[in-house]
């Protein structure tokens, strides 16, 4: 069990009424108040509803004479947004509030939650690492994830493009845990969305921010601290020198998390920040047996199966809260299924393959149907193709088949475009069928 290192001296009590979730809420969401000042507050006060009456009164000692607690009406309306998407308040203290964070500096007082609980019960490790990952970063991520997660360990991650999104793809099955920067139920990027809903199955959606609140900048910091404070240890693959993956580093460090690291080709950029921790201190990984080995001691995790977990359905009446204003919200919807999953168009073959009949004695020619000549694609589109062919090239060599894998394109369009490349100077072959990006030539040479 982590021990708790709460910001106060005496933990607060988590709310046990509809009217001290929205208290909660409403302190939290109000201006100027930090993780630190709302468990102060509450600490002085004894509850979020005195600390709420005492604010105008601390505001206006401080010089503010203006100042204006969140407003109930604010509050209700991030609750009935999180009705509509289905999401659960878990507030600190509360059974289902991760028993991790109890454990760092400053442990988000509320978080929004959509999913499937059960993945907050099973031991965790957090993997990080490049947007713009190579094929072997991508291929690194989804091999361990999945290695990890057949072990019984749930991976943590931030849904984002590149490493993240490789680690949640890998363990849709068994699921994993999605912490975002902006609100539970907005996705960045956007191209995730269908991943997103179907990895709640098994997995879960994790947020501090309000409802609805796209992402901003100082967001993915804060967000990385949770990432880190679930995990028993964070794994890095491919990140740059003044990535965010080595904020999320630094912060598992602060935290006393393990940090791992996988190795990358020294004149690879995106592996600079790994190449970095290792040199610093981290442990070196190869493989899932690595990251298992550098885990303290503990009960060895069980993998449940997917089918036996039921998807909870534990959302709020509403109508319980008190006081004539909120008597007028709406009846909870009937059912709160979350919406069906986008359905991907089954593919068709390109064109049906006939024999021709067997000629006969009467038949002296066959008539064939001419096939029409494939389109010619656009500058645009071979623009594009040049541009992910390049990002997932690096120094280390790639086989083309698997870069044509790894593409999903077909290789006629593939070729050509390698050809066109290698002829400008930015690619090169090597032995064996390998690709890698060519190396810049300095000014003396």
């Amino acid at each position: 069990m982590a021990e708790c290192s709460h910001p106060s001296t005496h933990p607060p009590l988590p709310p046990t009424t509809e009217d001290d979730r929205l208290s909660w809420l409403r302190l939290l969401r109000s201006h100027r108040i930090g993780i630190q000042t709302f468990f102060r507050l509450l600490e002085k006060h004894g509850n979020a509803t005195a600390a709420l009456e005492a604010l105008p009164d601390m505001a206006r000692a401080s010089g503010l004479t203006t100042y204006q607690p969140c407003t109930e009406a604010l509050a209700i309306k991030e609750m009935i947004l999180a009705r509509a998407a289905g999401a659960k308040m878990l507030c600190y203290g509360e059974a289902d509030y991760p028993a991790d964070l109890y454990a760092i500096s400053d442990p988000p007082p509320l978080l929004w939650a959509i999913g499937n609980m059960g993945a907050l019960k099973r031991p965790r490790l957090a993997i990080a690492g490049a947007r713009n990952a190579s094929s072997l970063g991508l291929r690194m991520s989804t091999a361990l994830a999945k290695q990890l997660d057949i072990e019984g360990y749930c991976i943590t991650s931030g849904l984002a493009r590149g490493i993240d999104t490789a680690a949640h793809q890998a363990t849709l099955e068994n699921g994993s845990i999605a912490v975002l920067a902006g609100g539970v139920d907005v996705v960045y990027p956007a191209e995730n969305t269908a991943l997103a809903e179907k990895m709640l199955e098994s997995g879960l959606r994790l947020s501090e921010q309000p409802m609805g609140m796209a992402p901003r900048a100082q967001h993915f910091p804060k967000r990385n601290r949770i990432i880190s404070g679930l995990s028993r240890a964070l794994v890095v693959i491919e990140a740059g020198a003044k990535s965010g993956s080595l904020i999320t580093a630094r912060a598992a460090l602060d935290q006393g998390r393990e940090v791992l690291a996988v190795p990358g080709h020294p004149f690879d950029a995106r592996a600079s920040g790994c190449n970095m921790l290792i040199r610093d201190g981290a442990i070196l990984v190869r493989s899932a047996k690595d990251v298992i080995e550098a885990l303290p001691p503990a009960e060895m995790p069980e993998v449940q199966e997917p089918a036996a977990r039921a998807r909870p359905q534990q959302l709020y009446d509403l109508r319980a809260i008190s006081a004539a204003p909120r008597a007028a919200l709406p009846a909870a919807a009937p059912s709160q299924a979350q919406p069906p999953l986008p359905q991907t168009a089954t593919s068709t073959p390109r064109s049906a393959v006939t024999a021709p009949p067997a000629p006969s004695q009467s038949a002296s020619v066959v008539p064939l149907t001419p096939t029409a000549p494939k389109p010619a694609r656009s500058l645009q589109e071979i623009a594009a193709l040049h541009s992910q062919i390049l990002g997932r090239l690096g120094p280390a060599p790639l086989a083309e088949d698997q870069l044509i894998r790894d593409l999903g394109a077909a290789a006629s369009d593939v070729a050509p475009a390698l050809l066109e490349l290698e002829l400008d100077g930015r690619i090169e072959r090597q032995s064996g069928g390998l690709l890698a990006l060519r190396a810049a030539k300095s000014a003396a040479d």
